[in-house]
């Protein structure tokens, strides 16, 4: 979804992309890799590795046309022996593929809730076999960046609501819109414990510090952690340490030490005076 690369809090997709098959090349020592996101159904090759010419770029392939519009109508992994030989695919980027003189070629949709959105290829300049290696790399590949894909929606959502909310905040307080708000704060904070993209985490914190009123928070107050601030948003929320541990992937022995630093900050002698003590301070929203 090509849409979100403009998004201030979403790191570029693309990128995400380009991270993957260089990792991939990187792994498994073959020549030549490239990918594209699904814009609707519409797939566009926009990342490469290994490619020589510019035959490819920004080739437009719709469901069913050759290797990978046939992978992303038929959602599963698709490949070919001898590119132009093929009678299982149809040629209509023959022209393409001459031009960066490819043969075998393995096309790997990526899915998120059961819809592709971007397509990975190896291929070779030889009529040879793709390896498996490359096929494991390369799902390995796709495996992670369709969890990377799913959180970074998530966060989407997220923020939206917060927009709507913010939208709201000249109209009389409203509870439904402060829990809304503690909400999307928590969930935030556990999505950003999850992904392993720091651009995407650093620019959660950015949206979850202005929900905290971090710039705004009186002088002298007790300082809270990341961790620990993660952890005590979870706990506001009625979480139990283990389903806390759960969703920040701690330990539940971890998080009831955290709370007990955290009460002892704040002068508390429960969870529920902690966290009214940090709402008051204004460490949560």
């Amino acid at each position: 979804m090509t849409g979100h690369d403009n998004d201030v809090y979403r790191p570029s997709d693309r990128d995400l992309l380009k991270r993957a098959i260089r990792e991939t090349a990187a792994r498994t020592g073959s020549t030549v890799f490239f990918a594209g996101l699904v814009n609707r159904t519409e797939l566009t090759i926009t990342e490469f590795f290994g490619t020589t010419t510019h035959g490819l770029k920004n080739l437009s392939v719709h469901p069913g046309e050759g290797v990978g519009g046939r992978a992303l109508s038929q959602a599963r992994t698709v490949g070919v022996a001898d590119y132009f030989d093929s009678d299982s695919i149809t040629h209509h980027h023959d022209d393409a593929v001459r031009i960066e003189g490819l043969r075998t070629m393995v096309a790997l949709p990526i899915l998120v809730d059961g819809r592709a959105r971007c397509v990975l290829y190896a291929a070779t300049r030889e009529r040879t076999s793709i390896g498996e290696c490359v096929v494991t790399e390369l799902s390995a590949g796709a495996s992670r960046i369709s969890r990377e894909l799913a959180i970074r929606d998530e966060v989407d959502h997220r923020v939206a609501i917060l927009r709507v909310v913010q939208s709201l905040a000249a109209e009389p307080p409203d509870r439904n819109l402060i829990e809304t708000v503690r909400l999307a704060h928590a969930e935030l904070l556990s999505v950003a414990s999850t992904t392993t993209d720091p651009e995407l985490a650093q620019r959660i914190f950015a949206v979850t510090a202005r929900l905290e009123g971090s710039d705004a928070a009186p002088a002298g107050v007790p300082h809270l952690t990341r961790r620990e601030t993660d952890v005590l948003a979870q706990v506001a929320l009625g979480c139990s340490y283990a389903e806390t541990g759960k969703r920040l992937s701690l330990k539940a022995v971890t998080v009831k030490s955290y709370m007990q630093t955290i009460m002892a900050k704040l002068d508390a002698h429960s969870r529920a005076e902690a966290v009214v003590a940090a709402r008051r301070l204004r460490l949560l929203p």
